[in-house]
């Protein structure tokens, strides 16, 4: 007999129906008891592509390539433990990650000889795969304040072979003030409410969630992209991210930094690899800068997580607030 399955937390699905598709709601609904795929990608700094597969396959593992990343793979839910286990995710070769994580890093465009800033880097997924996009040439600063996650990201940057990254331990939103218009790109995966990773099977990964905890996270988050945002040079690239559903912790994040910034900042259209939809124009009766609408909001399958994304570009000099504003 199966076990009975906790309920969502109270109120969250009604907030979710007003944020999904009523056509994709209930396949949202069933994949807080389900796993999807297991994404990972071969790691090419530390290994060639073919040889991996190979061993892989070799190992019974089935490999399901992704069309758009000629790194990345999924195997079914059922082989988890068989690829976590295997050698070679051991020694840096492969890197299990959410396809969706994927997406979002790859969405940066981060190149080889650029500068790049990761605002919230732990456990350091997104900052290998940054790495591994600029050929491990140029400069990467990795950026976490929490002490214990702090040393957990740089073991995987040792484990993964990345050279070119400078480790912080610094309050993410004090670094714009600190080093104004340094970056060519920045990565900005926001700590957040986590409601993609809500699992029925597990009531203590929603026990957490209220709706005054999804204000406390926007609230972070409007400190951490202003931070980032002032971080850019003139010109340059910001993709902000969460694992959340909730539009406080979402679009009313991007509509506070435009709202702010005006003519100085514009939301890049995003042409993505997988299914999404738009971002949304108003909710709960405040309406959002229509460039809101440009995010793509990656909604549950088999294969994705649920992920927000959106890129956002400097086109002018802003003046950066000073450091420890908190507003």
């Amino acid at each position: 007999m199966s076990e009975a399955l906790a309920p969502l937390p109270e109120g969250f699905e009604d907030r979710l129906r007003r944020i999904v598709p009523a056509a994709r709601l209930d396949a949202v609904l069933a994949r807080f008891a389900t796993d999807p795929a297991v994404g990972f990608r071969v790691n090419p700094l530390r290994a060639e592509v073919p040889a991996v597969v190979d061993e892989l396959t070799r190992a019974g593992l089935t490999l399901t390539p992704l069309p758009w990343y000629a790194c990345g793979f999924t195997v079914p839910a059922a082989q988890r433990a068989l690829l976590t286990a295997h050698p070679a995710a051991g020694d840096g070769r492969v890197y299990v990650q959410s396809v969706s994580s994927m997406v979002a890093a790859l969405a940066l465009g981060a190149a080889p000889g650029e500068t790049v800033l990761d605002l919230a880097a732990a456990p350091g997924g997104k900052t290998t795969l940054l790495a591994a996009e600029m050929r491990d040439e140029g400069a990467l600063s990795a950026v976490e304040p929490v002490r214990d996650r702090f040393f957990r990201l740089r073991a995987t940057l040792a484990r993964m072979g990345v050279t070119l990254a400078k480790t912080y331990a610094k309050d993410g939103a004090d670094v714009g003030a600190l080093v104004p218009e340094r970056f060519d790109r920045v990565l900005l995966d926001a700590p957040c409410s986590s409601e993609a990773r809500f699992d029925r099977r597990d009531a203590k990964s929603m026990a957490h969630w209220r709706v005054r905890k999804v204000h406390e996270a926007a609230r972070k988050q409007a400190r951490l992209i202003r931070s980032g945002f002032a971080a850019l040079k003139p010109g340059g690239v910001m993709v902000y991210c969460t694992c959340a559903f909730a539009p406080e912790e979402n679009e009313a994040v991007l509509h506070g930094l435009l709202d702010e910034h005006g003519d100085a900042v514009e939301v890049d259209a995003l042409t993505l690899p997988v299914a999404h939809e738009p971002g949304l124009t108003a909710w709960e009766g405040d309406g959002f800068d229509a460039r809101v609408s440009r995010a793509a909001r990656i909604l549950p399958d088999e294969v994705l997580d649920g992920f927000f994304l959106c890129r956002v570009r400097k086109l002018a000099s802003v003046p950066a607030a000073p450091r420890g504003r908190r507003r």
